[in-house]
C-alpha cells in the first residue's frame, strides 16, 4: 500500500528546504527526500562557509534567462527583504560586504538550521539517502517509488538543483524529469566559473598565478562587469571573470580594461614629460604588477624603451592594448569548479507565478534545475528563496 502525501519534494536544498516550510505552514503534508546523507550541501559550502544568502539590491537584470521578464514575479513575490525578516528572526548576525552582498557572521550552518527549524512542522517530513525512481503521473497526481517503496502525492517539487560541483551530489535527474513529462530545455552550460587558456597564453601568464587587479571586463554582447581580475595557473579567474563567464561563449573573445580607474594615454604623456629617460617598463610598474609588464615585453606585446622615444601615435596605441586587452579564452574549467548552471528546463513551460508546469497540473520546479541563473553576489539563492516560496503557496 502506497503511502499518500500532499506533496513531495525532490532536493533537499535552499529550494526544496524553502518550499517545504511555506507548503507545510499551509498545512499540507509534505515529504522531502533527497539522495545525500544531509539538507543543504551547497548553502553548506557557499561563500567561503558564511554563505552569501542574497543582496541588498535585487532586480530582475541579475538573472540570465531566455525569457527575461520570467523572474519577476517570484522575486517580487518573495523579496530579499522577506528573507532578510526571517534572518532576524532567527537572530542571525549578518554583514555587508562588497557590492550589497549579504553574508552570515558567523556560518552557512545558521542558514540550514533556520530552514530546518522553519520545516519543522507535524506535516513535514525529510528522508535522506532515498533513490527516486519509476516516476508516472496518475489521476490523482503522482505515484513514485523511494527506494523500495511506493509514494503517491497530489504535488511534486522538482528541487534538484543543475550539474555544478558535482562532488555536491549534483546530478542531471531534474532534467531527465522535466523530459520525461514533455518539457522543452536550454542547453546546459557551466556558469560563475574560471577561464582556461590557449596553451601559449596559459604558458606565458602561469607564473602570474595569485596576482589579483582590478578590471573592467566585456564581453562580445556589451554586458560589463567591473571587481578584481585573478590570474591562476589554468588560466583566469577573479569575481570579474567568473560573472563575465555566464554572457561568454566559446570562440569569443573578451575585452580587459587593465587600468579602468585612469586615462593611461595621459598618465604615460605626464610621465613622459616629467622623465623622459624612465622605461617603459618601470613607468607601467607603479601601475600594474611588475611582472605582468615583463611578460608582456617578453611575449613582445611591448617594447621596453625610454618614454622620450614614444611619439603620440604609439602611446594612443599603447594605451589602447591597456584599455582594451583582447583574450580569446580557450573554455572554462566546467561544472566542477562552477557556481551554477546555465539553462535547465525552458522556464515558457512553467508559469512564473506558481513555478507549476503548465502542461502537467502539479508538477513544480524550482531553483537552479530551471533556466534562471543569477549573477555572483546572492543572487542565486535569492531565487532558490523566491521560487521556492511561491511553490510552496500553489503546491
Amino acid at each position: 500500500m502506497a503511502e499518500k502525501f500532499d506533496v513531495v519534494i525532490i532536493g533537499a536544498g535552499a529550494a526544496g528546504l524553502m518550499c517545504a516550510a511555506e507548503a507545510g505552514k499551509r498545512g499540507r503534508s509534505v515529504l522531502v527526500v533527497d539522495h545525500g546523507k544531509k539538507p543543504g550541501r551547497k548553502i553548506l559550502i557557499s561563500g567561503g562557509g558564511r554563505c552569501n544568502f542574497t543582496n541588498y539590491d535585487v532586480v530582475a537584470s541579475n538573472y540570465v534567462c531566455r525569457n527575461p521578464h520570467f523572474v519577476k514575479s517570484a522575486l517580487s513575490q518573495y523579496t530579499q527583504w522577506d528573507f532578510i525578516s526571517m534572518i532576524a528572526k532567527h537572530d542571525i548576525a549578518f554583514e555587508e560586504r562588497d557590492h550589497g552582498q549579504l553574508f552570515c557572521e558567523e556560518s552557512a550552518k545558521d542558514i540550514v538550521a533556520m530552514l530546518l527549524a522553519e520545516c519543522d512542522l507535524p506535516t513535514v517530513q525529510q528522508r535522506y539517502q532515498v533513490d527516486v525512481h519509476d516516476i508516472t503521473k496518475t489521476e490523482g497526481g503522482f505515484s513514485l517509488k523511494l527506494n523500495a517503496d511506493s509514494v503517491d502525492c497530489e504535488s511534486l517539487v522538482v528541487a534538484t538543483g543543475g550539474l555544478s560541483m558535482p562532488k555536491l551530489g549534483a546530478t542531471p535527474f531534474g532534467y531527465q524529469l522535466a523530459e520525461q513529462f514533455g518539457l522543452a530545455m536550454v542547453p546546459t552550460t557551466a556558469g560563475l566559473v574560471p577561464f582556461t587558456l590557449h596553451k601559449e597564453d596559459k604558458e606565458a601568464f602561469a607564473e602570474l598565478s595569485g596576482i589579483a587587479i582590478p578590471a573592467l571586463v566585456e564581453a562580445q554582447d556589451g554586458t560589463t562587469f567591473r571587481e578584481n581580475l585573478l590570474f591562476t595557473h589554468r588560466g583566469l579567474s577573479g569575481p570579474v571573470i567568473l560573472q563575465i563567464s555566464s554572457y561568454w561563449t566559446p570562440g569569443q573573445k573578451v575585452t580587459v580594461d587593465l587600468l579602468p580607474d585612469l586615462d593611461l594615454a595621459e598618465t604615460l604623456n605626464t610621465m613622459r614629460d616629467k622623465h623622459p629617460n624612465q622605461s617603459l617598463k618601470n613607468s607601467l610598474s607603479r601601475l600594474l604588477p611588475k611582472r605582468l609588464i615583463e611578460v608582456l615585453i617578453e611575449r613582445g606585446d611591448l617594447v621596453d624603451k625610454p618614454l622620450k622615444q614614444f611619439n603620440p601615435k604609439d602611446i594612443t596605441a599603447m594605451a589602447s592594448y591597456f584599455h582594451q586587452w583582447k583574450i580569446a579564452p580557450n573554455g572554462t574549467e566546467g561544472y566542477r569548479t562552477a557556481e551554477v548552471t546555465l539553462g535547465g528546463v525552458d522556464t515558457d513551460g512553467l508559469s512564473s507565478k506558481t513555478m507549476e508546469a503548465k502542461k502537467v497540473p502539479g508538477l513544480y520546479f524550482v531553483g537552479e534545475v530551471m533556466d534562471v541563473s543569477g549573477w555572483l553576489g546572492g543572487y542565486n539563492f535569492q531565487w532558490a528563496w523566491s521560487s521556492g516560496f511561491v511553490a510552496g503557496q500553489h503546491a
